[in-house]
């Protein structure tokens, strides 16, 4: 019951979902790992895509975690799968989460996806809304310079505001009253997005979605940690640990955090 939850991401944007399991469930413990040295997976092949998840699921399996947690999108895409056939723990992704919440929040059933390049090629965005409500009109947009933003640190300021302005310059003509950041990256640059769709628009992500599937699913399993545990997460990074730490102690507000760097094979 008290083992860790397993968290993966490409680099630092799975760090928006982490921060939504603690603050849902303070007494659960993550564990989490960031790919920051192969980052971004978005102009990656499936393939390679694949093998690197595997490679963050498997060294969390050695960690004994009792639920993985895939909080890349683009990895959600082309891994989940195969994970949730193959791991001896609950698998989840965050796809279906967002989409979800899309459709919960949509009026006009006109949502825009914002995500990496391989995710907006997978279709899999597209495949759960149409799943959920086949008259949703879906817009898709990559935005392939968000997630090395995020990743520089450099995410704020006039230069970070003009590239996002920049990469959403497709959506000026469109219709939409929804935003889904189709990226857990992008909710580190969620104000500046608002900025530009405008006030009307609902942006969302798919981390509070995310967070409630992996408390439900820890209900229905039985292995919610004891009331009274006290958690101790752990952060693990393949690339820079400075600039992790830098990004991860901002955005989660937790103080100091125990990180490490880690080698995947």
């Amino acid at each position: 019951m008290n083992a860790p939850i397993g968290v993966i991401d490409s680099g630092v944007g799975g760090l928006t979902v982490a921060k939504e399991i603690m603050k849902r469930l303070p007494n659960e413990t993550v564990y989490y790992i960031g790919d920051t040295a192969r980052c971004p997976y978005g102009p990656r092949t499936r393939q390679e895509v694949r093998n690197f998840t595997w490679q963050m699921a498997k060294a969390l399996e050695k960690m004994n975690i009792k639920m993985l947690v895939i909080a890349c999108n683009t990895a959600t895409a082309v891994a989940l799968e195969s994970l949730q056939r193959n791991m001896p723990f609950p698998v989840l992704g965050v796809i279906n989460a967002g989409a979800r919440a899309a459709v919960k929040k949509t009026k006009r059933h006109e949502v825009v996806v914002l995500a990496t390049e391989g995710t907006i090629k997978s279709g899999a965005y597209e495949e759960a809304l149409m799943s959920l409500n086949t008259s949703t009109h879906i817009i898709p947009l990559a935005c392939p310079t968000f997630v090395p933003l995020v990743e520089s640190g450099e995410y704020k300021g006039e230069f970070a505001n003009n590239l996002i302005a920049e990469g959403l310059k497709p959506l000026k003509n469109e219709q939409f009253d929804t935003v889904i950041l189709g990226c857990t990256h992008y909710p580190i640059l969620q104000k500046q997005i608002e900025a530009v769709v405008g006030e009307d628009v609902f942006v969302l992500s798919s981390a509070e979605e995310t967070a409630k599937d992996v408390q439900e699913m820890l209900a229905y399993n039985g292995t919610l940690a004891d009331s009274n545990a006290v958690p101790a997460h752990k952060f693990y990074a393949t690339g820079s640990v400075p600039i992790f730490r830098s990004i991860a102690e901002n955005w989660l507000e937790q103080g100091t955090l125990h990180i490490k760097r880690i080698s995947l094979k």
